[in-house]
């Protein structure tokens, strides 16, 4: 019997595994490798420590007016006493209780939605998407049960901008589903009105789908058919939002192996059928990546109805930084905006990949 039968199984040293492997074999691979990881990673830290010190250790926190920025860092001061525009925009200030309802009772929506063991959870979605939007627009809204009428040009900052996100979301998908649909239609008159409206659409900047619906049409209309400007933009947006959503689908039921239909004709499904069961959840679930980026794209787009006077969380900053008691405090106007994106952005992503990996089944062949 060999004598190394009787020896123990050693693990591999340690710089030939895990991270201490990835650093070896990427960053210092060779003498000119460290030398420019040592480079990058020195100044990687002191930028790093000059934002924390500016956005943190030397900012200014408390007070209510300029004179209290004192410090080097930054003013979060300013931030403090615009906070309510930030949100609100200029909804008068004794009716905010009815926005930071509207805030409450969405966030509750969405974590009930998100969560999968959500008892009746298709019944909750259908009331969000159907009734839930009519309850919200008369709270914010009012004229009714006693409630003081708030007109839209006074809504603004992030509320705004999440209504126009929500609403071109949830509106533009099933929309898109449909023109994606009858885009790959067999009868010629149904394809050639979705692939005309869709080639449209998507030929045009968004710029100029909210100038045309904001200035131009009511030109065209009566004053008695004269709609309120949010309505307009919000059509704008979903009828813009829903062409770009059209392709994202349609690539999805390309991607769908041919077998797939031929199984479902096969069993004698109809054509409703075939898409309800078979098609279309394949198709979404392969579209998962291209849809979620459409939708962090509407939302980032939102900022574009500044152009028609209406005044989303980003045009609330820049009105702030032209206010003259608040002149140079721009930098902290932006970086809130752009953090207040980022928190809305990033949590799309990551309940992307969530249901990506949730949904993953893997491919037989």
């Amino acid at each position: 019997m060999s004598k190394h039968q009787f020896l123990p199984d050693l693990p591999p040293p340690a710089n030939t595994v895990g991270i201490f492997r990835w650093l070896r074999q990427h960053l210092f691979s060779s003498v000119l490798n460290t030398i420019i990881t040592l480079l990058l990673g020195y100044f990687a830290i002191i930028g790093l420590w000059g934002i924390i010190d500016w956005a943190l250790i030397n900012a200014n926190w408390q007070g209510d007016s300029r004179d209290a920025c004192t410090l080097t860092g930054a003013c979060w001061t300013f931030i403090k006493v615009r906070f309510d525009q930030f949100m609100f925009g200029f909804y008068p200030s004794a009716e905010l209780w009815r926005p930071k309802l509207f805030y409450a009772t969405l966030a509750i929506f969405i974590t009930l939605l998100a969560y999968e063991k959500t008892p009746h959870r298709g019944w909750i979605w259908l009331f969000f998407v159907n009734i839930y939007p009519f309850i919200a627009g008369f709270l914010l809204y009012g004229g009714i049960a006693g409630l003081p009428t708030v007109e839209t040009h006074l809504w603004g900052g992030l509320l705004i901008t999440l209504i126009i996100a929500i609403i071109g979301i949830v509106v533009s998908l099933p929309i898109g589903i449909v023109l994606a649909l009858g885009r790959r239609s067999e009868m010629p008159i149904i394809r050639s009105i979705c692939t005309v409206y869709i080639e449209i659409w998507r030929g045009v900047p968004l710029i100029t789908v909210l100038f045309m619906a904001s200035v131009m049409l009511p030109l065209f209309l009566s004053s008695e058919l004269e709609t309120n400007k949010l309505i307009r933009a919000l059509i704008g947006v979903v009828l813009f939002s829903a062409a770009y959503m059209a392709e994202v689908i349609r690539g999805g039921l390309q991607a769908i192996p041919k077998g797939q239909y031929e199984a479902a004709d096969a069993l004698g499904l109809s054509y409703w059928r075939k898409t309800y069961l078979i098609v279309l959840p394949q198709a979404l679930k392969i579209t998962i990546p291209s849809i979620v980026n459409t939708f962090i794209g509407l939302f980032k787009d939102t900022s574009l109805v500044l152009i028609i006077g209406m005044f989303d969380v980003l045009g609330i900053g820049q009105a702030a930084n032209s206010d003259p008691e608040w002149l140079g405090f721009a930098t902290e106007s932006y970086v809130f905006v752009a953090f207040v994106f980022w928190i809305f952005c990033f949590s799309m992503s990551r309940y992307s990949i969530y249901l990506e990996n949730k949904l993953h089944t893997g491919h037989q062949h």
